[in-house]
């Protein structure tokens, strides 16, 4: 792929490495060719770095598919997840996981990335309800302003919700920002 195709979340192959593109600078200089500069994410361990081409290069594209995937449950380090055709199981890394695994719940559908037969990224999907286990008691205060108070969720990870929110509530989270969206009424 030409050096001018390249956008944020283009896929490249760097050394080997699949990488994904966080940003690219294009620079004009007055003389001579124009210039990328590059911001890439080592989709292996996460690490970033920075890569200068030059207009006319080729840039390899890095040959990933994307899965659906069943979680089913965590054993030790690894997250256990099951393609939903063939019914294989991955098991994938916490590292590879990331902040993602506060909102990992069991039986969700996931959206996993793969280089080879090589799970890299897992995509969740952008809503999912979960039960508040604990939170704190709410203290009236006179404001303007809408006052949040922590919640623990089912998966452990501690959010912030309105004060009218109880324990045994199920509530619905924005998973791309980890706050809360609203209440969810099951009868």
């Amino acid at each position: 792929m030409d050096v001018a195709e390249i956008h944020k979340n283009t896929k490249l192959l760097v050394d080997g490495i699949p990488c994904s593109v966080d940003e690219v600078d294009f620079t004009k200089p007055g003389k001579g060719r124009a210039i990328y500069r590059v911001k890439l994410r080592n989709l292996l361990d996460g690490t970033t770095t920075e890569k200068t081409f030059h207009s006319g290069e080729k840039a390899e594209e890095a040959q990933t598919t994307y899965q659906q995937e069943q979680y089913l449950y965590k054993d030790g380090d690894h997250y256990i997840f099951m393609n939903t055709e063939t019914f294989e199981q991955l098991f994938v890394s916490e590292s590879q996981i990331g902040d993602k695994k506060d909102f990992l719940k069991e039986g969700i559908l996931v959206d996993m990335l793969m280089f080879g037969e090589r799970p890299i990224d897992i995509t969740l999907p952008n809503f999912i309800e979960f039960e508040v286990l604990e939170s704190e008691v709410a203290i009236k205060a006179q404001t303007i302003s809408p006052q949040l108070k922590a919640a623990t969720i089912e998966t452990g990870a501690v959010i912030g919700v309105p004060t009218f929110i109880n324990v045994g509530d199920i509530i619905k989270v924005d998973t791309r920002t980890g706050t809360y969206v609203e209440r969810i009424n099951k009868k």
